[in-house]
């Protein structure tokens, strides 16, 4: 596994990075799409432990250089960002996985929290790019994708204590996406968090559900790309 901080061009701009490849130095693609508090030792961690499974993994930063650990100000930097930015970074991310060993056609793209929102809103806004859609408890109350725009399949992953994003949102969403006529599975978790899957958080980590999240992860994306 060799992981590096890159740049790449989105739209005419250029954006930065964390970019974790396999030893091989090829495999298939998959954006790592960060929750709200930026792109930091979990999302780094993650896009390397996809490398180990043999990916190449881009975890695009979508706040430019910004972390925090405060809840409060990562709501504001999430009720700050910029949607349209945010949307050419991604594409931006899954042209330069193209030529950075990712093989296929298309990349898969995971995202967790505000990032698993996101994850949806790239396959809309690139849907020739992005073959499979992770979304794992995401929210953000201003992306709001047009599903009708929508390729890709979609695996959902949610928790039943989650306050964010309910049971009830995610069986919404479900819906939603089947009468657009998309391929989706959502799974909701019993008896867990929000974020559980971050290790860095013990509070809401949950080791078994975790663990869980992550082999539905690879199998989806192995399926798909």
């Amino acid at each position: 596994m060799v992981g590096q901080d890159v740049t790449f061009a989105s739209n005419g701009g250029r954006a930065t990075g964390y970019l974790s490849r396999p030893q091989s130095g090829r495999g298939p693609g998959v954006l790592v799409i960060q929750e709200w508090w930026g792109l930091n030792s979990h999302v780094r961690s993650v896009a390397d432990r996809f490398a180990v499974e043999g990916f190449v993994a881009l975890a695009p930063d979508l706040y430019h250089g910004v972390t925090t650990r405060e809840p409060d100000e990562a709501g504001k930097l999430l009720m700050a960002l910029d949607i349209d930015r945010a949307a050419r970074d991604l594409t931006g991310a899954a042209r330069y996985l193209a030529a950075s060993g990712a093989t296929g056609a298309s990349v898969g793209a995971i995202g967790f929290c505000m990032g698993g929102q996101l994850a949806l809103y790239a396959a809309t806004v690139a849907p020739e790019k992005i073959g499979a859609v992770i979304d794992c408890y995401g929210v953000h109350p201003n992306v709001k994708p047009d599903l009708s725009r929508l390729r890709a399949p979609v695996l959902g992953l949610f928790a039943e204590k989650d306050g964010f994003v309910t049971p009830a949102v995610a069986r919404y969403l479900e819906r939603r996406l089947r009468e657009a006529g998309r391929d989706v599975e959502i799974h909701i978790y019993p008896g867990v968090d929000h974020a559980f899957f971050n290790d860095e958080r013990p509070e809401v980590y949950d080791a078994a559900a975790a663990n869980d999240l992550w082999r539905r992860s690879l199998a989806f994306l192995h399926e798909h790309l």
